[in-house]
């Protein structure tokens, strides 16, 4: 996360993301896989001169180990939200659960949960999430 970062700069990021998500849906609807979402997501980032890292693995350290889990986001945006991608029917708790560990272990202010197979993503098809990284800044 970058030390000079604000709320309202976390914010306005996040209102880009979903603007290249509500994109992406646009162009391809509900019925796709979620790697299909998640490249043509990148590449709309890409195009918004964001900066993307996606599908690293998260390192869990415990008692001065590096623990090796599981744990894999599917993108993080200038290093300061993580973004977790579905094409389901539903949400389910765990998905809730996900986003919060990615968040805590990244140290990371917000997370952005979008589900693709929905009709409208701006109203159905996301959510987000802040912790209190994002309560700390100004």
């Amino acid at each position: 996360m970058k030390e000079f970062l604000s709320k309202k700069a976390v914010d306005d990021l996040s209102y880009e993301i979903i603007g290249a998500a509500i994109e992406v849906h646009k162009h391809f609807g509900a019925g796709l896989l979620e790697r299909d979402y998640e490249l043509a997501l990148l590449y709309e980032l890409k195009l918004r001169g964001l900066h993307t890292q996606t599908q690293q693995s998260i390192p869990i350290p415990y008692k001065g180990i590096e623990l090796e889990c599981m744990l894999r986001y599917d993108i993080l945006v200038e290093r300061t939200i993580v973004v977790e991608l579905k094409s389901v029917l539903g949400w389910h708790p765990v998905f809730e659960a996900a986003i919060s560990s990615y968040m805590k272990h990244l140290k990371v202010p917000k997370g952005i949960l979008i589900n693709f197979n929905v009709k409208n993503l701006f109203y159905d098809g996301q959510k987000t999430f802040v912790n209190e990284y994002y309560r700390r800044l100004p």
